[in-house]
Order: C-alpha cells, then structure tokens, then sequence
C-alpha cells in the first residue's frame, strides 16, 4: 500500500499548532500588533521587553535615515 501524501492544508494546521504552543522568542519587529497583544496580555515584564526593543528599533531606523540624508546631500 503507498504512502500516504500529507496535504498543505495538513501542514499548515500542524504548524499553526506547533507555533501556538511555544512562547514567542527571538527578535518582534516593533509593530502595533505586537504591542497591542503585549499590552492585552497584561505582562509588565513583556511590555517592558517589547518597548526597549521598539526604541532601539526606531533608533537604529533613524541613523540609517541620518546616513541616508548625508549621502543625498553629498550628492
């Protein structure tokens, strides 16, 4: 008897699955949504983690725009 083939449909709900029971790790891009959902869940430390990462997000963003606007002028 052959194989079984898994489906994507099949894949996707595994990974939606495997995704949900794992804490959220690693780098969150400072987006409303994940502010708004740190913010929902009530945890300081979180909130706390998701600002500091926003800040130097948004601070990061302004120097390449600094490094940008020197390039244009010296053009």
């Amino acid at each position: 008897m052959p194989a079984r083939k898994t489906t994507k449909k099949a894949a996707k709900k595994s990974t939606k699955k495997a995704a949900a029971a794992r804490p959220d790790t690693g780098a969150v891009p400072p987006y409303g949504d994940p502010i708004r959902k740190a913010i929902a869940r009530g945890d300081a430390r979180e909130m706390k983690n998701v600002a500091a990462s926003a800040r130097k997000w948004m601070a990061d963003v302004q120097a390449a725009l600094d490094q940008l606007d020197s390039a244009l002028k010296k053009k």
